[in-house]
């Protein structure tokens, strides 16, 4: 995968309602650098098709992370955030797992390959930080 961007990140997770201007989501598992979110950081928010959303909705700035405290007597944790994040855009153009799905060249270097391996090889809801090229490739459906 394509080295990493500083400060831009990608949320998937259960959204109520993508036209809120403010998300306030707690417990977010972490993955592929996504432990290192903080305050003031570009987020690109997917609506989870795992619960009932349709993939990318919205563009915003964390406001707020904290991490929570992992669950006692449980070995293996993955880091988990609750954090807010600012909407400032909302997606014009489709992007979810129909899109992402045929880029499965795990090596070929393409930003959607990048957010199809970080989002939908193992299917859990998780932030995660993403390359510069990805970002631009986000960037490309507001």
């Amino acid at each position: 995968m394509p080295a990493q961007a500083s400060n831009v990140y990608v949320i998937k997770t259960a959204i109520t309602n993508p036209g809120l201007p403010i998300f306030e989501l707690h417990r977010q598992k972490t993955m592929y650098g996504g432990k290192k979110v903080a305050a003031g950081d570009t987020v690109y928010v997917f609506a989870s098709e795992n619960e009932g959303g349709a993939g990318l909705v919205a563009k915003g700035i964390v406001v707020s992370v904290r991490a929570t405290q992992r669950r006692p007597g449980v070995e293996r944790q993955t880091p988990r955030v609750s954090l807010v994040i600012q909407a400032t855009a909302r997606a014009k153009r489709r992007l979810g797992r129909e899109e992402l799905k045929p880029c499965q060249q795990w090596t070929d270097g393409r930003p959607e390959t990048e957010l199809n391996f970080k989002f939908y090889r193992q299917a859990t809801n998780k932030i995660a930080g993403v390359s510069g090229e990805a970002a631009a490739f986000l960037e490309a459906h507001f």
